[in-house]
């Protein structure tokens, strides 16, 4: 796994090493300074939450990414990576700041930026000048005049630099990626806050901070529509008897669209489409723009989870009140463990709120509060959640789901239906055993 994504084929450029600050160590904080070190910057990354710090200078990772354990180990070692309890004010020194704060939605659907800008007022009195300040949260299209004028420095330069990085392998995609893009002011400013980054071998998009902005939730827009379509799509070829896997073959051979993102599924989520398709839609409201495509995106997923729940209720063979619902994964996608905006929750709370007890298993979650919330009960083994369940639902595509013994299961329900909302699994195979099989979009 290591020599997947560390830049072994190259020695640290020492004569390029920039003093780095990052406001934030969650997971676009905690790759970042990680993935900067191993370039051979020296970064200090500080967080508020003394436990999380304790941790990672130990080298203990506090979100599961592949890759990341070493690569965190292997710096702290060298000394160029440090983590420390603070706020904004303790990387006033850096030459090269990054917020990566957090920016929840909001009661009305816009991105809070109250962290971002507050870390702003604290490096506006602190920072040396000459700094740059970059962005790395999402925050709204427009944002950077907002800065600016918190900021009041002419001395200080303002940046954005949005992300790209996919939960699961972003270790990867940090150190491989598709494009950087910058977004600055000055052609001087981007040149020397490019520097960071002379070691990747990567396109690079020098643009202004409004159209760097609008990339990033241009890119997840566009992202959710396509997962929208082809759950859409999967809904057809159930009406018409058509087999969605053959179908979705056929269309991504075209060079065209490609056959990346082409699984159907119980509806998309995570802590940024969703969130960042309703920012979008928001923001295009405000500014005075009727974007119906984009909201008929979010409507079609809001419909993919119900329809989910309404395949679910009719495999167990009862009205959902009193019937037992056996879930295998609770997270958004298999590779992390991170629980935000996961469908796989989405679809339990629906079915729970119709009366449906539901036990769980996920190979992440063992002692979650936060689950406690959504009245699931979380077991440690995949088998025992089945027994005497009225139906068995796969949520989330971990693939060990996929070579569980489907012949005990069958042993264990009380009613042996399955509801693959991933298409992991091998239907004829799980036919053939005695199970009532129901997919998505296969005839």
């Amino acid at each position: 796994m290591l020599a997947d994504v560390r830049l072994n084929q190259f020695e640290v450029n020492t004569s390029v090493s920039l003093s780095v600050g990052v406001v934030g160590a969650g997971y676009v904080g905690l790759t970042l300074a990680t993935c900067l070190s191993e370039l051979g910057h020296r970064v200090l990354c500080v967080d508020s939450e003394s436990g999380k710090v304790e941790q990672l200078n130990l080298g203990n990772p506090t979100i599961l990414e592949p890759g990341l354990p070493e690569l965190l180990r292997a710096n702290l070692e060298t000394g160029r990576l440090r983590f420390q309890i603070g706020s904004a004010a303790t990387v006033a020194e850096a030459e090269i700041i990054f917020l990566c704060l957090p920016t929840p939605m909001s009661q009305t659907g816009d991105a809070d930026t109250a962290s971002v800008m507050e870390a702003i007022r604290e490096l506006a009195t602190r920072v040396r000048g000459g700094t740059i300040i970059v962005n790395k949260s999402t925050v709204p299209i427009g944002f950077e005049e907002v800065a600016e004028a918190i900021l009041a420095r002419d001395d200080v330069h303002l940046v954005s630099n949005p992300e790209f990085l996919r939960e699961g392998s972003s270790v990867s995609d940090f150190l491989n990626p598709d494009r950087i893009v910058v977004g600055a002011k000055s052609q001087t400013v981007a040149d020397r806050f490019l520097r960071l980054y002379e070691r990747i071998d990567a396109p690079v998009i020098v643009t202004d901070p409004v159209s760097a902005e609008t990339i990033k939730y241009g890119a997840n827009a566009m992202l959710a529509a396509r997962l929208s379509f082809i759950n859409s799509l999967a809904q057809l070829c159930e009406v018409v008897d058509a087999d969605i896997d053959d179908v979705l073959n056929g269309i991504g051979l075209d060079h065209r669209i490609g056959p990346e993102l082409m699984h159907p599924g119980p509806g998309w989520g995570g802590s940024c489409l969703p969130k960042d398709t309703r920012a979008l839609l928001q923001t295009s409201q405000q500014a005075g723009f009727d974007f119906p495509l984009l909201a008929q995106v979010i409507d079609s997923n809001i419909a993919q989870i119900d329809h989910m729940v309404n395949r679910i209720e009719r495999a167990a063979g009862a009205p959902t009140s009193g019937a037992t619902v056996a879930a295998l994964g609770l997270t958004f996608k298999a590779g992390t463990d991170d629980l935000r905006g996961s469908p796989s929750l989405e679809v339990l709370d629906r079915l729970i709120a119709r009366g449906a007890s539901v036990r769980a298993f996920d190979p992440t979650q063992t002692k979650n509060p936060s689950l406690d919330a959504h009245r699931i009960s979380v077991g440690s083994d995949p088998y025992e959640i089945c027994v005497g369940a009225d139906v068995l639902v796969v949520l989330t595509e971990w693939p060990e789901f996929s070579v569980l013994d489907f012949g005990r299961i069958f042993t264990l329900m009380s009613n042996p239906s399955i509801v693959d909302a991933r298409n992991i699994l091998d239907p004829k195979e799980l036919r053939d055993i005695g199970f009532t099989y129901v997919g998505i979009g296969r005839n």
